[in-house]
């Protein structure tokens, strides 16, 4: 196992010039016992702004740095990469100041101060800087200091540690203040500044509020409180029904929803529209002069309608002052008239209510007459059909000479069967005379004859009823025409009662309600006013102007950013 090589950093200073090191050359030189007092000479030159000559020391050739001086600016290298700001910089110098130590530069003195065991970022060091007593040392521009007494005497000449040059700027301005103080006063102007604007932009929201938002609340404070005119509500609620015959009836999704406010919803919003409808406003003026009602003079300016009002203006204030709900929930109408005194309010609402019940009741007018109609004209026709059958049954019966079709087919199937039967006995009695040895010729002769007639006679009947279809005198083709004219008059016969069984449903249903409007909730004239409601509107009121103002204002910074950007 090697180790690595363990080598100290050396430096070697260039040589100073004759200028640099009587520069850096002390005025007065320590001694073991402490630094040698300036003499009388040297303070009087100093007083008088002259500079002291300095001896001239030999020149130096080259010097190599110690270790600690190699160790103090690997220090300095390692805190300058820390990265430290200029205001942490300007404060470790500070502190620096503060404890006495003697520094060539702000890393110089974090340097120090942390081989001393000082953090230099701490709070107490920086709150506890304290300014030197201005009676105890004075600067001089040499670097030095001159030490008085409270008196005023001068004590003797204090070297100070003069480690970084600095230009003096303010050479001929003794009382020009210092980079910080400076410093201090621009950021206090500043502050002034942003708060005069700040107090500015201030006033300026608040003129504009006030304008825009402030004066027309009052405004509208002013007309709800002390120039609208009282109004009085009359509330209503009611329900529409069906009667259980037309429920019974109804099928597929309607009968499904029977029993909640779905089955009706469709009356129901079919009663709201009418009652806020311009029809509904025409009727109401006719019959109890709404236009007059709110034409009147006691009325305020802004609700009042004018003398010569139209059908639009009068049907704005009636919606305003008409308000229907409908509750898909529960089913229930509710209606609020409003007027300017409580009698008018309540017969306003009892006439819309029995406009609605009109409403209602017509609803299946059209309906149920259409119903009537079809089932009359149905049975007419079928009646009519059946009447065209039955001539067609008599015609064919003059035509067969028939009355019923299996009358003579019965009769002549009953002769074949009479006839068949005497003819069976005739040929067993012959097979009886042809099984002896010698047979009666004679009456075997006969036998043999009266079955041969028998088989003519059958066959004739037999002809008469498999005659060919184009015969006209076809027994099959009349009764074939006989029937197809019977059953066509049964058809139309039962067509015809169907008919008349419709017809007097249709009859039933037309003079049946199957609608009924069912009130809930009276209409009961109040004796206090309903509006205005001042206090609420007004918040209202705030509330719409501040929603305004905010908007507008929003659009007016972003179209600003915009086109600032």
């Amino acid at each position: 196992m090697t180790t690595k090589p363990k080598a100290k950093k050396f430096r070697i200073r260039r040589t100073p010039s004759a200028e640099e090191a009587a520069s850096a050359a002390p005025t007065s030189q320590p001694t073991a016992t402490g630094p040698v007092p300036p003499t009388a000479a040297a303070l009087a030159a100093a007083a008088a702004g002259v500079r002291p000559a300095t001896p001239v020391q030999p020149a130096m050739r080259g010097r190599v740095d110690s270790p600690a001086q190699v160790a103090a600016e690997t220090s300095l290298d390692a805190i300058r990469q820390e990265g430290l700001t200029g205001r942490q910089l300007r404060m470790a110098r500070r502190v620096a100041q503060k404890h006495g130590l003697a520094v060539t530069s702000d890393f110089d003195a974090v340097r120090q101060l942390r081989a001393k065991g000082i953090d230099p970022f701490e709070r107490s060091s920086i709150i506890d800087l304290v300014t030197p007593d201005p009676n105890a040392v004075v600067a001089m521009p040499t670097g030095g200091a001159v030490a008085t007494a409270p008196n005023g005497g001068a004590i003797g000449r204090i070297q100070l540690p003069q480690t970084v040059p600095q230009k003096n700027t303010d050479v001929g301005f003794p009382n020009q203040p210092s980079p910080s103080e400076r410093r201090e006063s621009e950021i206090r102007a500043i502050q002034v500044e942003l708060t005069k604007r700040r107090r500015r932009k201030l006033i300026m929201l608040g003129a504009r509020l006030g304008v825009f938002v402030g004066l027309p609340t009052l405004l509208c404070a002013i007309y709800f409180f002390a120039i609208a005119t009282p109004m009085y509500a009359t509330k209503t609620e009611f329900v529409i029904q069906k009667s259980e015959a037309a429920a019974s009836g109804a099928g597929g999704l309607a009968g499904l929803f029977q029993g909640t406010s779905l089955a009706n919803a469709q009356d129901s919003i079919t009663v709201q529209s009418f009652l806020t409808s311009r029809d509904a406003m025409v009727r109401l003026d006719n019959e109890h002069g709404f236009k007059s009602v709110f034409s009147s003079e006691n009325i305020d300016p802004i609700q009042r309608l004018p003398a010569d009002a139209t059908n639009e203006q009068a049907y704005r204030v009636y919606v305003n002052h008409m308000k229907v709900a409908f509750d898909p929930t529960e089913g229930i109408i509710k209606m609020e008239v409003i007027a300017p005194d409580p009698q008018t309010s309540q017969i306003f609402s009892e006439a819309l209510v029995g406009y609605a019940e009109e409403q209602v009741d017509t609803l299946t007018e059209r309906l149920r007459n259409d119903q009537m109609s079809g089932a009359l004209k149905s049975f007419q026709e079928a009646d009519a059909r059946r009447q065209a059958a039955l001539e067609e049954l008599v015609k064919v019966q003059n035509a067969t000479g028939t009355l019923e079709t299996g009358a003579e087919a019965s009769n002549i199937f009953g002769q074949i069967s009479q006839l068949e039967s005497e003819k069976t006995q005739k040929v067993l009695e012959l097979a009886g005379l042809q099984n002896v040895r010698r047979p009666n010729q004679s009456r075997v002769t006969a036998i043999q004859d009266r079955i041969n007639l028998l088989d003519g006679m059958i066959s004739d009947l037999r002809a008469q009823l498999t005659t060919a279809v184009g015969s006209a005198n076809s027994l099959a083709s009349n009764s074939a025409a006989l029937r197809q004219a019977e059953e066509n008059y049964q058809f139309q016969l039962v067509m015809v009662q169907q008919a008349q069984t419709m017809m007097e449903t249709a009859r039933l249903e037309a003079n049946r309600q199957t609608r009924y409007l069912s009130m809930g909730v009276r209409p009961v004239a109040p004796d206090e006013p309903t509006y205005p409601k001042a206090f609420e509107n007004s918040v209202v009121a705030f509330l719409v102007f501040a929603g305004i103002y905010l908007m507008i204002s929003l659009t007016a910074s972003i179209l600003r950013e915009q086109v600032a950007s």
